[in-house]
């Protein structure tokens, strides 16, 4: 059952995911709000087939905030990657600039609004990138950002990337933290079924210092860990 479980998933999704991707840039050149609909229709896609055909259940405890916030959410799969804009109302998520680079997704994201970080490119590129995140914001769309900068097995604690203090001081803003333990379910060949946890935290005031950030930050969002 689930191998067949996971055929199903597979052809579905992903020969959904290139019809939806095409739609999204077929809209792009004639109605932004259109294109972003065609985006969220892919993330919403991608539950439709985690719940219906690999039988995984979505719990959620607590909600997003309708205030500007940054949310930092842990990084197990690239469900929640995927996930993010049936998530979030129309995020702005922070991604490396490599992606940009993928064929027709890359130009989809950059239109979308995803905040590209260019790593080691110096305090120009970083102010340009914080200038970016500051407008998205005050659009009224959510930031979003996985701050261990990488997919970190299940179970492990993983220190978070240097860059993070450093732009929850340039921001100002509270950070949500959220956990998420996806990993087991979805991060493998034949991905399971069960259930996926999505855990909000309390808002983290803006201005604390790094070490005690970090540490609030890395606790919250390994709260599903066990």
């Amino acid at each position: 059952m689930i191998l067949l479980r996971n055929i199903a998933f597979y052809f579905a999704f992903y020969i959904g995911s290139i019809f939806v991707t095409a739609s999204a840039l077929a809209c792009l050149p004639f109605s932004r709000p259109a294109f972003r609909r065609r985006v969220e229709n892919w993330s919403e896609w991608q539950r439709w087939c985690v719940r219906h055909l690999l039988g995984i259940e979505l719990v959620m405890e607590g909600a997003p905030l309708d205030e500007p916030v940054l949310y930092a959410v842990k990084h197990e799969s690239f469900f929640e990657a995927i996930d993010a804009p049936a998530l979030f109302d129309s995020p702005a998520v922070f991604a490396k600039q490599e992606l940009l680079g993928i064929p027709g997704w890359g130009k989809a994201a950059a239109a979308y609004g995803l905040i590209f970080v260019q790593r080691d490119q110096g305090a120009k590129a970083l102010m340009a990138m914080i200038r970016l995140a500051k407008s998205r914001s005050a659009e009224g769309r959510p930031l979003v950002i996985f701050p261990e900068g990488t997919r970190v097995p299940h179970g492990e604690r993983r220190a978070l990337q240097s860059g993070f203090a450093g732009l929850y001081k340039m921001l100002g803003l509270p950070v949500v933290p959220v956990a998420v333990d996806s990993g087991p379910l979805y991060h493998r060949p034949l991905k399971a079924r069960g259930r996926i946890t999505y855990r909000f935290g309390e808002p983290i005031p803006a201005g604390l210092p790094r070490e005690e950030i970090e540490r609030r930050v890395l606790d919250e969002i390994n709260a599903l860990n066990s």
